[in-house]
């Protein structure tokens, strides 16, 4: 907890002594002024602010595992400019949702009107969720997460990470190496989970960003569940401006539904445990019917404009190689004549870049629904692995 007092002292030798009739301050006299501020400062950094950190109808908290691995709460360095923000109107949304929560989940009317009424609305987070890096060209885009920095720290962080990366590849049939790049792309491998609340990013996608009001809605109501499942302070956990969580960027639902406990320590930390976050990311793509020892994308050619007709924002591969050899597209890759693919075109300077996406390709867009996004990710786990 940060102090809100400080101290200072600024004794010049003047002021320590008169020059005309008295000696110097004893060296007695220093000791006991600084002894004094201590006890201050210690007195200040231990007042701790009462704050909601349970609710009426949870269990009493547990004491706390005796174990290496710290609390699921990340407080990261506070950013150097502060957004502005405003305090949540309890509008009639706000109620709405305070009685949905203590009908439908019997939470504490008065404490969750509290908890919300501590909540703010952010600016910055509703200038960044309108205006996603998805929305790149893929020239610029890719130029974003295929780093030498990422390459390596991809390297590395297999290295420190192979007994888990192995155990979870091996029980799932996930490639170790698109569990690395995930979380490689998602926060460079834990160096950056995002420095928002995630209880004021949900609450402002939640009540004051129209567009997507009903899934940020839904994922504050998952949120205050996981807290309380989980025993955690719904004013402490750390995220993106989306409300995304730990090494691994997940979602509160999806925290919910997927995030895995690999130590079965009883506890899914997926903010400091680096292999509770591997094997949620795997967990993630085999829930979503990763294939095991498949593909996940080749390179396409093209001859004129025909193969145009055939893109759309369906991620589903759902076009035959046959309809793709009626536009002129060809790939040199042998693939089964019955296979079927996502065609995607990315954009260079000098014109489309054309890949095929198979199924794999798709479990990613699960992940982030960007067709950018999987090929980053893709692309990333190729150069992992050709280095590692």
């Amino acid at each position: 907890m940060l102090c809100s007092h400080s101290i200072r002292f600024q004794l010049s030798k003047n002021n320590a002594m008169n020059t005309s009739n008295h000696l110097p301050f004893s060296r007695h006299f220093y000791y006991a002024l600084t002894v004094t501020a201590a006890l201050n400062l210690t007195s200040c950094s231990t007042t701790l602010e009462r704050e909601i950190t349970t609710l009426p109808t949870m269990e009493p908290v547990a004491p706390p595992i005796q174990e290496e691995l710290p609390r699921p709460i990340i407080k990261p360095t506070l950013p150097e400019t502060i957004a502005p923000t405003t305090p949540l109107s309890f509008n009639q949304n706000v109620k709405n949702f305070v009685r949905q929560m203590v009908t439908k989940h019997h939470f504490n009317e008065l404490e969750l009107t509290q908890l919300l009424q501590s909540a703010v609305i952010k600016e910055g987070i509703l200038k960044s969720i309108s205006s996603p890096s998805e929305g790149l060209p893929w020239h610029k885009y890719r130029k974003i997460f295929l780093t030498e920095t990422r390459i390596e720290g991809g390297v590395k962080f297999w290295r420190d990470n192979a007994a888990a990366l192995d155990s979870v590849s091996q029980q799932t049939g996930v490639a170790p190496e698109i569990i690395v790049a995930i979380i490689g792309v998602e926060t460079g491998y834990g160096k950056n989970m995002g420095n928002h609340r995630v209880l004021d990013a949900l609450a402002t996608l939640a009540f004051a960003y129209p567009p997507r009001s009903s899934f940020f809605t839904g994922e504050l109501e998952s949120f205050l569940l996981l807290c309380r499942e989980e025993n955690m302070n719904p004013r402490e956990p750390m995220g993106s401006y989306a409300g995304a969580m730990g090494y691994p960027q997940f979602m509160p639902s999806s925290f919910r539904a997927l995030a895995k406990d690999f130590e079965h320590d009883g506890h899914r930390d997926i903010w400091h445990n680096p292999r509770d976050a591997i094997a949620s990311v795997a967990n993630y793509f085999a829930k979503n019917d990763w294939q095991n020892g498949q593909g996940i994308a080749v390179r396409a050619t093209a001859i004129g404009n025909q193969y145009k007709s055939a893109l759309n924002k369906d991620l589903k591969p759902t076009l035959s190689l046959a309809q793709l050899s009626r536009l002129n597209v060809s790939t040199t890759e042998n693939l089964p004549a019955n296979l079927n693919v996502k065609l995607v075109a990315l954009q260079q300077l000098d014109g489309d870049e054309l890949w095929l996406g198979l199924h794999n390709f798709y479990v990613i867009t699960r992940y982030n629904h960007s067709p950018l996004y999987a090929m980053a990710a893709y692309q990333l786990s190729q150069e992992i692995k050709q280095r590692r």
